[in-house]
């Protein structure tokens, strides 16, 4: 921010220079001023290169810890999720977010942090001096501002629109090339290259159409803008040659006046144009924060339960699926006893798979008790259940590390 600051405080002085520069050397021939001149712009231009540095450097450190922190919190909380928010969200869309979204809440957070900040200061300082000229040209110059304003918000809803569509369709398209990855044998077994090809097309395609509705209404932004302002600047320049001779301007002044103009409309330029970032940050944002925002696992045990001998019994549990027609488990009553094999059988969707993820609490039953040991699961904590359950799925997963630390994997790898 100091650095920003030093910047945008500088940036009115260079005009300011103008006026000394022009009546005291070239007109009145100052020796003084004309010793000195070169030696205030080599500082000027150097204490504004510092700060440049400075300020850039540090919204970029500050920047990519923001990607890192808002990374690890929403790792933290797809961690914490309950099993069933992953059977309703297509894996690819959550990959999406953390890869795609994250990154577009950054450039909101810097770029347009230091745009809106520095030029906004910059903006201030430049009409600052602009009025000091001549307070008259400059609030016809001001006129202008209602119908930049004007257009900037009617281009912003369309921006943030088109934001909310792209990252969409990034994640529809991180959802197919996942799925096309993890079934590579599915695909060539069944000669499905083609329809792999056409899905990733459909998607990518979208995507293209997406960002050129977002480029449509960036690029005609900026030219919009810098149209207005350039009609004020041309307005003025003409009724500044047109005063009368009473009210002399001198060359200095004019010049000044004008540099000052012409600075205004890269802070302005900048300002528009950082519309098109902020409104996808904007976007993802609300993206991201979706999901930091959502309720993790229930965890309402307070039993710690050490050693288990192994008893589970069922008592009349009756389970269902979100939005399903009828119940995946209905009043089921069964006991195991410790040290006893127990085989469950039975067509694809009786509920064999749902009747396991209920023991770790993976669900949690709609009716009914489920003890191990005497005790209801809903009275234990869910570390203490599930240290005394291991698994063996249908469905492997191995990380990629090394084989011992696929083996000596999770909590227990310490001890």
């Amino acid at each position: 921010i100091i650095g920003m600051v030093i910047v945008a405080l500088t940036e009115p002085a260079l005009p300011a220079l103008m006026k000394p520069l022009l009546d005291g050397t070239f007109v009145h021939k100052d020796e003084a001023l004309m010793r000195w001149m070169p030696a205030v712009i080599i500082g000027l231009v150097a204490v504004r290169g510092s700060a440049e540095y400075i300020g850039a450097y540090a919204i970029s450190w500050v920047g990519n810890k923001l990607v890192m922190d808002l990374r690890a919190a929403m790792f933290a909380k797809l961690l914490s999720l309950p099993t069933a928010d992953y059977d309703d969200r297509a894996t690819g869309n959550l990959i999406s977010k953390l890869t795609f979204d994250v990154t577009q809440v950054t450039a909101a957070g810097t770029s347009v942090l230091t745009v809106m900040f520095k030029d906004t200061l910059s903006l201030v300082g430049l009409l600052a001096w602009l009025l000091w000229l001549n307070w008259k040209l400059t609030l016809f110059a001001l006129v202008m501002a209602p119908l930049i304003v004007g257009v900037v918000r009617l281009i912003s809803v369309r921006l943030r629109n088109a934001s909310r569509e792209v990252q969409q369709a990034m994640g529809d398209v991180t959802q197919v090339l996942q799925e096309t990855i993890d079934g590579h044998k599915v695909v060539k077994l069944f000669g499905g290259q083609s329809y792999e090809a056409a899905r990733f097309a459909e998607q990518t395609n979208r995507v293209r159409r997406f960002l050129m509705k977002q480029a449509t209404a960036a690029a005609a932004s900026v030219p919009v803008v810098q149209l207005l302002a350039g009609i004020a600047l041309a307005t003025i320049i003409y009724l500044t040659t047109q005063q009368p001779g009473t009210n002399p301007i001198s060359v200095g002044e004019f010049v000044s006046f004008i540099t000052a103009m012409l600075m205004l409309t890269a802070p302005l330029k900048r300002i528009t144009s950082v519309n098109e970032p902020l409104q996808r940050g904007l976007a993802a944002a609300e993206s991201v924060f979706e999901l930091i925002d959502r309720a993790s696992e229930r965890d309402p045990g307070q039993t710690k339960i050490e050693r288990a001998r192994g008893e589970i019994r069922f008592d009349h549990v009756s389970f269902g699926y979100g939005g399903a027609n009828r119940p995946a488990l209905e009043a089921v009553t069964l006991a195991i006893e410790p040290g006893e094999t127990v085989a469950l059988v039975g067509v694809s969707g009786s509920g064999k798979s749902t009747l396991a993820n209920l023991v770790p609490l993976f669900y949690h039953p709609t009716s009914g008790r489920i003890l191990l040991d005497g005790h209801d699961l809903e009275t234990l904590t869910l570390a203490s259940l599930r240290a005394n359950i291991a698994l063996v799925s249908q469905d492997v997963v191995l990380c990629n590390d090394s084989v011992a630390a696929n083996i000596a994997y999770g909590a227990m790898r310490d001890t």
